[in-house]
């Protein structure tokens, strides 16, 4: 499990994927899947795969999360794709977010490419 050090050790694991789940469904993300990685990379335990329906909700959904988790004590480690807005990855360490345009999604398809001995849930 990616560890972060700071004064405020903010959220882990289940509260974090909790946090972040929650923080999708404020702004109304499409089709919320959760992949447990955990027994396949050493990088995070948690992938949250989930699209936006325009390049605007993509960014909104994005800053809420980041949003969410800085407030939590869980500043995002990194973000990648903000200027282009199809794709943006938020790094948060035990959980990495993908915030998808339905196409980037469908083409790139992380939840197919990921899902080999791992399991993915649906977020409701």
């Amino acid at each position: 499990m990616n560890k972060q050090v700071t004064d405020n050790p903010g959220l882990e694991g289940a509260e974090l994927l909790t946090l972040v789940i929650e923080a999708l469904q404020d702004i109304k993300g499409v089709d919320i899947k959760v992949i447990d990685v955990s027994n396949l990379t050493s990088i995070t335990d948690r992938m949250v795969v989930v699209s936006g329906t325009s390049t605007r909700h993509v960014k909104a959904l994005a800053d809420n999360v980041a949003l969410k988790a800085k407030q939590a004590g869980n500043p995002a480690l990194g973000v990648e794709g903000e200027q282009a807005a199809e794709w943006i990855l938020i790094d948060l360490g035990d959980v990495v977010v993908h915030v998808m345009m339905p196409a980037a999604r469908e083409f790139y398809a992380l939840e197919k490419l990921w899902s080999v001995g791992s399991r993915i849930e649906e977020a409701t």
